[in-house]
């Protein structure tokens, strides 16, 4: 072998050990990123715009796959979790589910039933009550004679929503008052049968039936004499 070709064949061995040099670097950076990045999980991303309080199927999610230390510890990974639950707010097309988005639909307890009435959008709702929370339920009735006066009263109080339906256009044909409210919401209660029927009342014969939403968990406890008014009350003191 002359010295050219010993050349040639180091130049080869060189070029070998170079190769096997670049090859190993690359699998220490791809060993490196893996051991940043970790594992994958299963994650799950909405496909179109979901209304709050709207109850949730699987097929309203696409599954997703990225590193498990991407996602946030309240990202849902098992869509198990949407079983019997709603939005508690507006879900955005392309956002990832996260167990905060959702609550549990309310259900009905022993004794109870669902009545739903038509609440002013404007001064009984106002975009803040939600399945589960705890209102106080106000009607205000107008005196029938001149031996009565205007009151209102609290007609149940602490009761709970279960549904909040969408707004609806009030028809105000058939002789109705034209000066009331042009829309309003259904709402929904899980009531006893008292209550049921009070409120049941308060809707076919009270001048206006609102709502006082009342803070997480906490109903209301009336002491003697709270659960009405009329304004000879205050001017008596």
């Amino acid at each position: 072998m002359n010295a050219r070709q010993r050349r040639g064949v180091l130049l080869l061995l060189l070029s070998v050990l170079c190769a096997f040099g670049a090859f190993a670097g690359v699998l220490s950076v791809i060993s490196d990123v893996n051991a940043k990045v970790g594992p994958e999980v299963a994650a799950y991303r909405v496909k179109a715009d979901i209304a709050p309080y709207t109850p949730l199927s699987a097929g309203q999610f696409e599954k997703v796959t990225m590193p498990e230390r991407w996602l946030s510890p309240s990202a849902v990974t098992d869509l198990d979790a949407i079983e019997g639950r709603i939005a508690v707010t507006q879900l955005r097309r392309g956002s990832l589910l996260q167990s905060d988005m959702i609550v549990r639909k309310p259900q009905l307890e022993s004794g109870q039933q669902e009545i739903a009435i038509m609440i002013d959008a404007a001064t009984g709702v106002a975009g803040k009550i939600r399945p589960g929370s705890l209102v106080n339920i106000f009607a205000t009735f107008a005196a029938r004679d001149n031996s009565e006066v205007d009151q209102s009263r609290i007609i149940v109080a602490g009761a709970r929503v279960i549904d909040v339906g969408e707004l609806t256009p009030l028809d105000r044909r058939n002789g109705e008052r034209t000066n009331g409210p042009s829309e309003a919401v259904p709402i929904t209660f899980a009531l006893n049968t008292a209550d049921a029927q009070r409120v049941a009342y308060a809707e076919s014969f009270a001048e206006h039936v609102r709502l006082a939403l009342l803070p997480d968990g906490s109903a209301t406890e009336l002491r003697p004499g709270e659960g009405s008014y009329d304004l000879s009350e205050d001017r008596n003191k």
